[in-house]
């Protein structure tokens, strides 16, 4: 089962693109309507690199996506390389030790904060969210949860995508993965409010409890979003 707030962004995305809009269009919208940043922008990806822009929200967000398609480097890099978010809440502090080159472009595009989200299953390489900030700021655990939220809903629509371009109804067991990573990025968000720890730590601690219970970490996160499950910090000790 998706998580609820996955399926929420679904169904809205849907009836938001009624009017005959495109579907990561209005997917990136509502990511700027929900959390702290100012545009978002979706690319695929490849095991080569960038593979070009999906949708972008604003001229910010384009010039972003357009930076590191040009110059191979960047947080989006990086998250599709290694699979985790990359989160940049300072550009002007960490962007030139890390790349460069990309460092110059986004402070000329105003881009001060950029938070990357890659878009996979399993070591299926499909594109990356971008979400970026005219100001630097962070995200909060709850703000961070969302995003990981709208992430998942961008891979759904991603592979929805190459269904439909392909004539083939969304392999279930491919839906069934994307539903269960939403469900546990869902709960580490819950875990880390309720026992006052980092993204990181919550989702130890998920894992330890899953292997303490002999039972799946999917089947753990929904038990943990329907409150039948608490994790405290006694449970991190």
């Amino acid at each position: 089962m998706a998580s609820r707030r996955v399926t929420r962004i679904l169904a809205a995305v849907v009836a938001g693109a009624a009017g005959g809009e495109a579907l990561p269009e209005v997917l990136v919208r509502a990511c700027v309507r929900s959390l702290p940043v100012t545009g978002a922008g979706m690319a695929l990806m490849s095991p080569a690199g960038p593979a070009g822009t999906v949708t972008a929200t604003d001229a910010a967000a384009q010039q972003l996506e357009e930076l590191q398609f040009t110059l191979g480097e960047g947080p989006c890099i990086d998250a599709s390389r290694t699979g985790r978010p990359v989160l940049q809440p300072d550009l002007a502090r960490t962007a030139p030790q890390r790349w460069p080159a990309f460092a110059d472009g986004a402070a000329r595009a105003g881009l001060r904060a950029v938070f990357a989200f890659p878009l996979r299953v399993g070591g299926i390489q499909l594109g990356v969210l971008d979400l970026h900030r005219d100001v630097p700021g962070v995200l909060s655990s709850r703000e961070f949860a969302d995003a990981l939220a709208f992430a998942d809903a961008a891979t759904v629509l991603l592979l929805h995508a190459q269904a439909l371009q392909a004539g083939a109804r969304l392999p279930p067991d491919l839906t069934a993965a994307v539903e269960d990573r939403a469900e546990v990025h869902q709960a580490t968000g819950v875990v880390s409010v309720q026992a006052g720890v980092g993204l990181a730590v919550a989702l130890v601690m998920l894992r330890a409890r899953a292997y303490a219970d002999h039972r799946p970490i999917a089947e753990l996160a929904r038990d943990v979003l329907r409150g039948r499950v608490h994790l405290g910090q006694d449970d991190g000790a």
